[in-house]
C-alpha cells in the first residue's frame, strides 16, 4: 500500500510539475524582454515625466501670471493648468518603482493617502502664519514632503481661502503655489534627467543580465514590469476607490478622495487606467506571449476601455456620487471592474508569461 500511494504521489508531483512547465508559455529568457523593457522606457517612461514636467512649468507660468496680476480669467487659467498637471501625474505615477521612490520624490509630488492630514493641517498652518521661505523653490524643498506637492497646491488653488487669491490679501499664498509649481517641475527634470542617463536606470532597464544591479535576467525584468501594471490596478481599487467609497451598504467618504476639492477624482482615475493600457501597449508586452495566449491582452484592453468610459461618465461632484443612484451604480461599476482587471492582470497575464497559479504580487510572491 505504501508502494502504491509512494507511487501516486510520484506521478501527481510529476503532472503538477508538467501542468507548472505547460504554464511557461514563454521562455523566460526569451530574448523578446530587452526590446520589450527599452519600449517601455522610451514610448511610456521618458515622455511620460516629459509631459509632466512641462504641464508643471504650464503651472507655474500661469500661478505666476496671476500673482503679477489677479483677475478671474487668470484664477481659472491657473486652477486649469493645476488640472492639466494632475491628468500628466496621474497617467505616470503607476510608475512606483526607480528613480521616482529614490529621494522622496513621489512624497515630494504627491503626499497621498493622507490618513492623519498632516499636509492640510502644515498647508493650513503656514497660511495662517505666513513664512516665506516656503515662497522659494530652493528652500521649499527643505520643508515637510506633505507641503510642497499637488495635494498642497490643491489646497492653495480650491481650498478654503482661495477666492483670496483675487486680491493683495492673497499674494502670499499666491507665491507659495508659485513656488509649489516649481518644485513639482524640479522633481520632475530631476526624475527626466535620471531616465534619460543613457548609462543610469534606462541601461538597466534595457539589459538585463548577470552584471545588472536591478534585473539580473530577462524573468526578473518581465516579473517587474507586470508588477508595476499590477500594483497600478491595485492602487487604484484599493486606495483611490475604495479610499472613499467601498459599496452601496458601506459608509461613503467623499471628503477621503483624492483631488475631492478640484473635481480631479475621477480624472485622475482615468488617468491612471489610461497609464496602465498605455504602458501595456506601448511596451509591446504581448510579444512575450505565444500565439495563443495573446486574447489575454485583448480582454485586458476591454475592461480597461470600460473603465476609462464609466470613470468619465461619472461626475465630478464626488459628494454627490455617493448618494445619487445613478452615479452610486457607476462607481459600482469601477469597483468591480477594476478588482476584475487586477485579477486579469495578476493572474491570466502572469500566468500566460509563466507565473505559477496562485502568484501574487501583493503577496510579496
Amino acid at each position: 500500500m505504501r508502494l502504491i500511494l509512494t507511487c501516486a504521489f510520484s506521478i501527481l508531483v510529476a503532472t503538477q510539475a508538467t501542468a507548472q512547465e505547460s504554464m511557461a508559455l514563454s521562455d523566460p529568457n526569451d530574448d523578446k524582454v530587452p526590446a520589450v523593457m527599452a519600449r517601455a522606457v522610451d514610448d511610456f517612461i521618458k515622455p511620460g515625466y516629459r509631459r509632466f514636467v512641462t504641464e508643471a512649468r504650464e503651472l507655474e507660468n500661469a500661478i505666476g501670471d496671476l500673482c503679477r496680476d489677479a483677475s478671474e480669467e487668470r484664477l481659472t487659467a491657473a486652477r486649469n493648468a493645476f488640472d492639466d498637471t494632475v491628468d500628466a501625474w496621474s497617467n505616470i505615477e503607476i510608475l512606483r518603482i526607480g528613480p521616482v521612490i529614490e529621494d522622496n520624490r513621489f512624497e515630494r509630488i504627491l503626499f497621498y493617502p493622507d490618513r492623519k492630514s498632516t499636509g492640510l493641517k502644515q498647508v493650513q498652518a503656514v497660511l495662517a502664519k505666513p513664512d516665506d521661505s516656503v515662497t522659494s523653490v530652493a528652500t521649499l524643498n527643505g520643508k515637510s514632503v506633505a507641503m510642497q506637492g499637488l495635494g498642497a497646491a490643491e489646497y492653495v488653488l480650491f481650498g478654503t481661502g482661495s477666492e483670496t487669491l483675487l486680491s493683495d490679501s492673497g499674494q502670499f499664498r499666491c507665491r507659495y503655489a508659485e513656488a509649489i509649481a516649481g518644485n513639482l517641475a524640479r522633481v520632475g527634470d530631476e526624475l527626466v534627467d535620471a531616465w534619460d542617463d543613457p548609462e543610469g536606470i534606462q541601461a538597466a532597464w534595457k539589459t538585463p543580465g548577470a552584471d545588472n544591479p536591478v534585473f539580473r535576467d530577462n524573468q526578473e525584468a518581465a516579473k517587474a514590469l507586470l508588477g508595476v501594471l499590477v500594483h497600478a490596478a491595485e492602487t487604484v481599487r484599493d486606495q483611490r476607490i475604495e479610499g472613499f467609497y467601498k459599496g452601496p451598504n458601506k459608509r461613503a467618504l467623499p471628503k477621503q478622495a483624492i483631488y475631492w476639492r478640484s473635481g480631479n477624482s475621477l480624472r485622475s482615475i482615468t488617468a491612471n487606467v489610461e497609464g496602465i493600457r498605455a504602458l501595456l501597449q506601448q511596451s509591446g508586452l504581448v510579444e512575450l506571449l505565444p500565439e495563443d495566449s495573446r486574447s489575454v491582452v485583448s480582454s485586458i484592453d476591454f475592461v480597461t476601455n470600460a473603465i476609462i468610459r464609466v470613470a468619465n461618465e461619472t461626475t465630478a461632484d464626488v459628494s454627490r456620487a455617493v448618494e445619487d443612484p445613478v452615479e452610486m451604480a457607476r462607481l459600482d461599476f469601477l469597483l468591480f471592474n477594476t478588482r476584475d482587471l487586477i485579477l486579469r492582470l495578476n493572474n491570466d497575464l502572469g500566468g500566460a508569461m509563466g507565473l505559477s497559479a496562485g502568484f501574487s504580487f501583493s503577496d510579496g510572491d
